[in-house]
């Protein structure tokens, strides 16, 4: 009978015909299923941004990497990623918050490019955990996704590397033998041993023992650091000045009328050099003053070469000037350092090479002007340099970089490679004056110091100026938004360190590592599906 033929006949239905309902209830079901984890993850992320300065909770660092480790361990690669990026979205937001400044849109959108980075580094954390030795590969990954985070887009940023948040930890001195990715490879490899000695702690695969070796391991690692050696001695001396002039508003808006920061940074050095005069302060050597502590052009503004040449005259010894000068052309303008001698004027100079993309130039400028007004306030893009900081300032021989620049490894490297004594790094927070961005820089310095071996002078235009040793130790400081001067006999050191033979090779080394690992943990995956329960598959 008919009815007959369509109860029996009818194919069933396919999963693509089911009921709308069904499939809604079922993505639902997930969604829950995965709400706690997702929130473990978000509380996981904070709890690693307030490892870095200004919070300074370093331990924290340990505790994040261990979080994201367990969280991710044995699920699915979708499932993972999503973790990861429910991980990195909050730590990115609580971390680069001083971007309120420009604005919370460039604050989130900033954040999630750099979360999508961290899912990546979710689900190798996943593939991975199916291999032995998990906790090794995680390390390996934490340095490839930093990698990787360090050159894309436009260039990478280095933000929130886990060596930035352990400048002044038991891991710090390991940045001597190879550099940040070594320190964050330490740290990493700590958190994910912890990470591991808690899971042998709980469930029906219970291993006290393994979970103690597992601790110690952690525990090693930490102290590691305190078995390398980190040299001070010095070759020879240099008295500094450095001058912080302040600004007369901090924010967007810091340089306030023409002249006015440059009027305020020789003000402080002609008030140095009367105090020479008078016997109330030793002559330095040497001037530094901060990136953008000329607001205008030298070469074609006459008052402007005027007033620095007169207070560099008034102090008598050589002067490293930060400014903006016209060129190459009329759409560009170049960030410079330029050496400024009493007797002969400007000289040698260093122009940035790495401009922050939409602070410095704009990408796609012409399509994304019209969107993003804004932007409008980059009137000229910055024309990158083609050469390091090495430069020859009175008695010593310095390595320049300008503000962001000193979170990239190469740049720092590439100066000490070619024979600078002491590092000098120029820079301009008066926008993001009591946000907490100086404090990450002035870390990101004193991990400098420690991986080269050499004193580094910070000098900024409203803070946080600092002397810092070899040894990554705070000499001096300034407090923010106030004018103030330095002055310090720092070391000029000729020795390198391992970090600075090896170069780039550690970094490689434990990136590749990472996908190897990853690729390892695929082709198991593969064999055990070919293989299943009943042995291998005939074809």
């Amino acid at each position: 009978m008919p009815v007959t033929q369509e109860r029996s006949g009818t194919a069933p239905e396919t999963p693509e015909e089911a009921p709308a309902p069904g499939r809604w209830a079922r993505a639902l079901a997930k969604v829950r299923a995965g709400l706690p984890r997702t929130g473990l993850a978000v509380l996981a992320g904070l709890l690693l941004a307030l490892a870095f300065p200004p919070f300074d909770l370093w331990p924290l660092s340990l505790a994040g990497v261990a979080a994201l480790s367990l969280l991710t361990r044995g699920r699915t690669l979708r499932q993972a990623a999503w973790t990861g990026f429910a991980f990195g979205l909050p730590f990115f937001l609580l971390l680069l918050s001083w971007l309120r400044v420009v604005g919370w849109d460039a604050t989130v959108g900033l954040s999630v490019v750099e979360a999508l980075f961290l899912a990546v580094l979710g689900a190798g954390l996943a593939l991975t955990s199916r291999l032995p030795a998990w906790p090794l590969w995680a390390a390996c990954l934490w340095v490839t996704q930093e990698w990787a985070r360090d050159r894309l887009p436009l260039g990478g940023f280095p933000w929130g590397r886990l060596a930035f948040a352990n400048t002044a930890t038991p891991f710090t001195p390991l940045a001597a033998l190879g550099g940040a990715p070594l320190v964050t490879f330490a740290v990493a490899l700590s958190g994910a041993l912890l990470g591991w000695a808690a899971l042998r702690l709980r469930g029906p695969g219970r291993a006290p023992k393994a979970a103690a070796l597992a601790a110690l391991g952690a525990v090693a690692t930490l102290l590691a650091g305190y078995l390398v050696p980190v040299p001070t001695a010095a070759a020879d001396t240099v008295k500094v000045a450095v001058i912080q002039g302040n600004v007369p508003n901090p924010g967007m808006d810091f340089l306030g009328r023409p002249m006015m920061v440059l009027n305020n940074h020789a003000n402080a050095t002609e008030k140095l050099a009367a105090d020479i005069r008078a016997g109330r302060a030793e002559k330095p050597d040497i001037v530094i003053w901060p990136e953008n502590s000329s607001d205008l052009d030298p070469f074609s503004d006459p008052l402007a070469y005027e007033r620095i040449d007169d207070a560099v005259k008034a102090i008598g010894v050589p002067t490293l000037v930060g400014t903006l000068v016209d060129g190459p052309d009329e759409q560009h303008v170049q960030n410079e350092g330029i050496v400024w001698d009493p007797k002969t004027g400007p000289g040698a100079s260093y122009t940035k090479q790495h401009p922050v993309p939409f602070g410095e130039y704009v990408p796609f400028r012409d399509q994304l002007m019209k969107v993003i007004t804004r932007l409008q306030r980059v009137a000229r893009d910055f024309y990158p340099g083609d050469h390091n900081g090495v430069m020859q300032l009175g008695p010593a021989r310095i390595g320049d970089v300008i503000c962001f620049e000193v979170a990239y490894d190469e740049i720092v490297r590439d100066t000490v490679d070619q024979g600078a004594r002491v590092l000098v790094v120029q820079t301009n927070n008066a926008t993001y004056a009591k946000t907490g961005q100086p404090e990450q820089q002035l870390a990101m310095s004193r991990l400098r110091a420690v991986e080269h071996g050499r004193a580094v002078l910070i000098a900024a235009t409203s803070g946080i100026s600092a002397v810092i040793a070899p040894d990554g130790t705070v000499m001096q400081r300034t407090e923010e938004l106030t004018a103030a001067e330095l002055s310090a006999v720092v070391p000029l050191r000729d020795g390198t360190t391992v970090a600075d033979h090896l170069g780039a090779v550690p970094e490689w080394t434990l990136a590749v590592g990472g996908l190897l690992a990853c690729g390892a943990a695929v082709l198991v995956g593969v064999r055990r599906r070919r293989t299943g329960p009943l042995g291998p598959d005939p074809s």
